[in-house]
């Protein structure tokens, strides 16, 4: 049938898993396609809140199969913890409906080391990485030497393997960074005892989906991290280590570019980030830790994967559009819009200012980004609490004007509104 691929639209965080979640209900296969378990996707259905890491934000709805594709980079100790908190809350997670790519690659104890090590040695340049191994496990990839999926399927020759790469990466945490090694038969046995449990789930998943495909079926492709943070066309060096734009669901889940229908960017009616790098409308007044929270509820500002608070800032759509540009985008999907209730006024950020000359478009040297300055227009705010609101025209008029210049400003429709954490506090518009 169709592919429908959701992206993040600024830098992450913007809501893709309560997004994905949403249609994932209407999809037979959610196909997660870049990154690793540095992502944190929260989906908040009765009250109850499910964070995830790996798996993609469609295993809560029963009968949905579950796919981690080949872009991106697995720790199988952490998949097991998510696979086994899963189950003990209910959720069925039998390798019939979770597949693991045999082509992804494994993060292991050693990458998460070198990371932790290469982010101390940058001391004030820290680009502020989770350190959960991302990084060093995509530089094995693309240095073809990583460990793949597959491999754990064959449990001796997994075991050696893994010894050796631990060995390896112990000269360099020794010899360059100074830091402590690794036991390799300790990690080797940490690993096979995972491998025992996974192998049942490693599958030819770009076969799986295309037979799939074929026979009619719906796939949702589940992005990680956003636009700002690809690797190829993000804020570089301040970005992540994986595709995170429409190109790589291509590359991550093995389909061709013809079945792609519809690519869905997701963005906050505000702005965030975590970690270091430019953000010019961040607020680091009052007005930011109000759109921050206080990290009481699940849906205030704090990073899913590390509880870091996450900067904050107003609406840029300088990166929106760029994001529509990048990605394709046919629609958009704005979230958290009740946050903005009670502001008298909303800035938009709509160009930048750089040695007195005006940008419309983002710049892609980090020396400029860093020393743009945000051209504001103010829209009217509304002080309606709207958590309750399903229809579009329900909406108070400033609020309805608010999503209106976003759609102008971005040149895309806005498909979706949330106006709260829970699954159906959504304003969902026809999409054609």
């Amino acid at each position: 049938m169709s592919v429908h691929v959701v992206v993040g639209a600024q830098w992450g965080d913007e809501g893709k898993g309560r997004v994905v979640d949403w249609f994932a209900g209407q999809s037979d296969i959610v196909a997660r396609y870049a990154g690793g378990d540095n992502a944190g996707h929260t989906v908040q259905v009765g009250g109850e809140s499910f964070k995830l890491h790996l798996v993609p934000s469609g295993i809560v709805h029963p009968g949905v199969v579950c796919v981690l594709g080949g872009g991106m980079v697995v720790n199988p100790l952490k998949l097991v913890e998510e696979l086994d908190g899963l189950e003990e809350r209910g959720v069925d997670v039998d390798p019939a409906r979770v597949l693991l790519a045999q082509n992804a690659h494994l993060i292991t104890p050693a990458h998460r080391a070198l990371d932790r090590a290469k982010e101390a040695s940058r001391g004030r340049d820290a680009i502020g990485t989770t350190s959960r191994g991302i990084g060093p496990a995509y530089t094995d990839k693309a240095a073809r030497s990583g460990l793949r999926a597959g491999e754990m399927c064959h449990p001796e020759r997994f075991a050696e393997r893994v010894k050796a790469h631990v060995e390896a990466h112990n000269r360099v945490l020794s010899e360059i960074y100074g830091a402590e090694p690794l036991d390799p038969t300790q990690v080797a046995w940490e690993l096979a005892q995972a491998a025992a449990l996974l192998a049942p789930y490693v599958a030819d998943t770009a076969l799986y989906l295309h037979e799939q495909l074929e026979a009619g079926a719906s796939v949702l492709g589940e992005g990680a991290q956003g636009t700002l943070l690809d690797l190829d066309h993000g804020g570089y060096p301040y970005v992540t280590s994986s595709s995170a734009t429409v190109g790589g669901a291509i590359t991550g889940l093995g389909i061709g570019p013809k079945h792609v229908e519809r690519v869905t960017g997701v963005a906050k009616a505000f702005t965030t980030r975590v970690g270091a790098g430019p953000f010019p409308t961040e607020l680091t007044d009052e007005v930011g830790d109000r759109l921050r929270g206080t990290g009481e509820n699940p849906w205030d500002e704090f990073g899913t994967t590390t509880g870091r608070p996450r900067r904050c800032g107003w609406l840029d759509m300088v990166l929106v559009r760029y994001a529509a540009r990048i990605n394709g985008l046919t629609d958009l999907v704005i979230t958290k819009l009740d946050i903005l209730s009670g502001f008298e006024a909303i800035p938009i950020a709509n160009a930048y200012t750089y040695e007195g000359e005006t940008l419309t478009e983002l710049p892609t040297e980090h020396q400029v980004f860093s020393r743009c300055q945000p051209v504001y227009e103010s829209v009217d705010g509304w002080e309606e609490d709207i958590m309750g609101i399903r229809e579009l025209d329900d909406l108070p008029p400033a609020a309805r004007a608010y999503v209106a210049r976003i759609e102008e400003l971005a040149g895309v429709p806005v498909a979706q509104v949330t106006v709260g954490p829970e699954r159906e506090q959504a304003i969902e518009r026809a999409y054609a």
